[in-house]
Order: structure tokens, then sequence, then C-alpha cells
């Protein structure tokens, strides 16, 4: 069994609460999201980030189980194209769980009007067995379990 622990510190929702049907839908993914608290987003899992949006809004994560992991910070985000957001680590970067990707200024992104509800989502679920979610809860970045998952 697999896990993600909790890249930011907030209340861990369902996806289908998500404000954007794309999450809710679950069309990008699955997963959990969290209504985040947080200024500091870390890495869910250990791995290697294929790839930062250049406006630094999103971030994917390759595990070394072959799992793709997208963190996209907030709903509508890149109509910022990057303000608010600061990149901690580089593309290539070898990370494990807990360690810091992105800075976000909450009060810039929340006083221009975006939600910060940030979808944690596994991209190629054919590669899953089984997931299994813990939500409606609030969760501490960095040390708790959001998801756990199993491989084929």
């Amino acid at each position: 069994m697999f896990e993600f622990f909790a890249p930011l510190s907030g209340k861990v929702m369902e996806l289908n609460e998500v404000p954007n049907q794309v999450f809710a839908s679950k069309m990008a993914g699955d997963g959990v999201a969290i209504d985040s608290v947080d200024d500091l987003v870390l890495s869910p899992a250990d791995g290697q980030i294929a790839f930062i949006l250049k406006s630094n809004h999103a971030f994917c994560m390759k595990l070394n189980n072959g799992i793709l992991v997208i963190v996209h910070i907030g709903i509508d985000t890149v109509q910022l194209n990057g303000d608010g957001f600061e990149r901690l680590v580089e593309d290539g970067a070898e990370v494990k769980a807990g360690d810091p990707i992105i800075k976000i200024d909450r009060k810039k992104i929340i006083g221009k009007g975006y939600s910060l509800i940030t979808p944690v989502l596994i991209t190629n679920m054919e590669l899953v067995n089984e997931i299994s979610y813990k939500t409606n809860r609030d969760a501490v970045s960095g040390s708790e379990v959001i998801l756990t998952y199993t491989t084929k």
C-alpha cells in the first residue's frame, strides 16, 4: 500500500465538492482536495518533479512506482500568471514527502478572488488497483495521510 501525505494543512475534501467541473468529475484524475490554510505546498510523496507549470500554480510528480501525481494549487489560479506563487525546486528534482515545492502568497491570491482549494490527483488511474480517501477532516501538512492506494 502506498500513501500520499497532505501537501498543505486544511480540510480534506472529496473531489465532488471542488467548485470546478474538471476536478469534481475526475476528468483530470482521482484523489482528494484540500481547502488549504498554508503558505507552503509540500510534496505529497517521494518521487521526482516531472514539471512545474510556468505559472507555478501546479506541479506534476512521477513516483518510483510509475504513478503520476498532480498538485493543482487553487481553482482557476492559472489566470494569475504566476503572481503569488514562488517555485522552490526545479523540474527534475528528486524530492521526499514533506519537501517544500511552492511558496504561495495566500493574502494576494485570496484578495484577487481565487479559491485555494487544492486538488491532489493521480492522473494515470489505469495503474491503480484500489484507492481509499481520508476526507471530511482537517489534516496537517507533511504528517497526515490523505489517501492510500495499491497498484496493479
